[in-house]
């Protein structure tokens, strides 16, 4: 049977009473936040704080040496689970909101995450581990440009009619392979990005003329 070495971890609250002469009881907070001596302080371990896992290595005594192994996330602190998970809902609840306030549906790709989003808020909720991330498709990619061969070897032959440079080479002389490692040379290296902006934008246009159109504008 395989051994495990496992790091757990339990947080006790640290406190102190401390008497401050403020105006305000917020004057009064803010100088026994700001307090640095902590002298005095006690240790609650009756508010001690849930046992979680911090760490797994394969093998006996293996801390911090061994093959570590990702923890299992229901294993993990409640708390911590929440303020990690905290980020994604609101960035998520922002767009749902942007779409109602705009009078527009929020696109399904945004849906399925939102769903996803609360299903694993609900397994940290009820400490169970995350739910499977969903198989989504790829949203879909459409080729604006793409380099053909035989029109790049039919540029060769009006290159060397009016280039110099090429005045004593022949198209016979380039074979295929050179024509293409420069056309895969070329797709890795040249910039389209203004031009796949462009085309985004008049892309969104079309759609928005569409819509409205749609809705009789």
């Amino acid at each position: 049977m395989p051994a495990y070495t496992v790091e757990t971890t339990y947080r006790v609250p640290v406190y102190r009473q401390r008497t401050y002469h403020a105006a305000t009881p917020v004057e009064a907070c803010r100088q026994a936040i700001e307090d640095d001596d902590w002298s005095n302080d006690k240790l609650d371990y009756e508010a001690a704080g849930e046992t979680y896992v911090t760490g797994i290595w394969i093998g006996a005594d293996a801390a911090y040496s061994g093959e570590a192994v990702p923890v299992p996330s229901h294993f993990d602190e409640t708390i911590q689970r929440k303020a990690a998970h905290f980020e994604v809902l609101f960035g998520l609840l922002k767009i749902v909101v942007a779409d109602q306030i705009s009078q527009r549906r929020t696109d399904a790709y945004w849906l399925a995450r939102a769903s996803a989003a609360v299903a694993k808020a609900e397994a940290i909720l009820a400490g169970a581990r995350d739910p499977d991330e969903p198989v989504t498709a790829p949203r879909p990619r459409h080729v604006l440009a793409q380099i053909q061969e035989d029109r790049v070897r039919d540029q060769i032959g009006a290159i060397i009619e009016t280039d110099l440079e090429f005045a004593g080479v022949t198209a016979d002389a380039v074979p295929d392979a050179d024509i293409h490692s420069a056309c895969v040379s070329v797709a890795a290296n040249i910039d389209l990005s203004e031009e796949v902006g462009a085309a985004e934008f008049r892309a969104a246009l079309a759609a928005l003329r569409a819509a409205k159109q749609a809705d009789g504008g």
